[in-house]
């Protein structure tokens, strides 16, 4: 009798209290939060990974959608419905088109130096540049190369995934839509010589919104 009352005390809820719980963790926090970190803040036995699943079936085609962001899950506004937003919510922010390229490159070629992003540039990057993408947090350090030198990486945050609503940098556009955009320029091959980019962050451009 004493160890069916101990089993008791450390059964799991039913799974629909599961769910209930993981709907009021994201709905009150503004950062999105891993199931590890769920399962944490849950009773001892509970399943986040099984819960948030349902949940997210259930929240499919409503106006609010349950979405993976890098390895952490949030409650976001369906992608289709941002624009209700946008009228008093959108800050614009302007980025210099050295900033955007360089950003691009770290998107699609993380983890990368900064010696590599120069060299697919054409051009040097500025201190400023980097500095001004980690400050919004865009950008991170990621692993010192096993090189000489052991030179720093970029990679891109799950700040800038859960900005652009993106799952992992898989969903980024192609190539040729980046450039049909403007956010990439045609730059001379590597080898032709090493431009300065002074000024260039003179050429600003409103190319990102922060929706805050």
């Amino acid at each position: 009798m004493a160890e069916e009352k101990e089993k008791s005390l450390f059964e799991a809820p039913p799974i629909a209290e599961q769910e209930r719980m993981i709907e009021a963790i994201l709905f009150a926090t503004a950062e999105p939060v891993t199931v590890a970190e769920l399962n944490a803040r849950m009773p001892h036995g509970c399943d986040a990974a099984e819960a948030l699943v349902l949940l997210r079936k259930r929240y499919d085609g409503r106006g609010v959608n349950v979405v993976r962001v890098g390895d952490a899950w949030a409650i976001r506004t369906a992608s289709d419905l941002g624009f209700l937003m946008q009228k008093e919510t959108v800050e614009t922010r302007k980025l210099s088109r050295a900033a955007i390229e360089t950003l691009a490159i770290i998107a699609y070629h993380a983890p990368v130096t900064r010696a590599e992003i120069e060299e697919i540039r054409g051009v040097s990057v500025s201190r400023g540049t980097i500095d001004q993408l980690i400050e919004l947090e865009w950008i991170r350090f990621g692993r010192r190369r096993m090189t000489p030198g052991r030179p720093v990486t970029y990679v891109v945050t799950q700040h800038f995934l859960d900005h652009f609503g993106l799952e992992s940098a898989r969903d980024l556009p192609g190539l040729k839509e980046l450039r049909a955009a403007g956010l990439l320029e045609n730059r001379p091959p590597p080898g032709m010589g090493i431009e300065r980019e002074d000024g260039d962050d003179e050429d600003q451009v409103d190319m990102f919104e922060d929706e805050s």
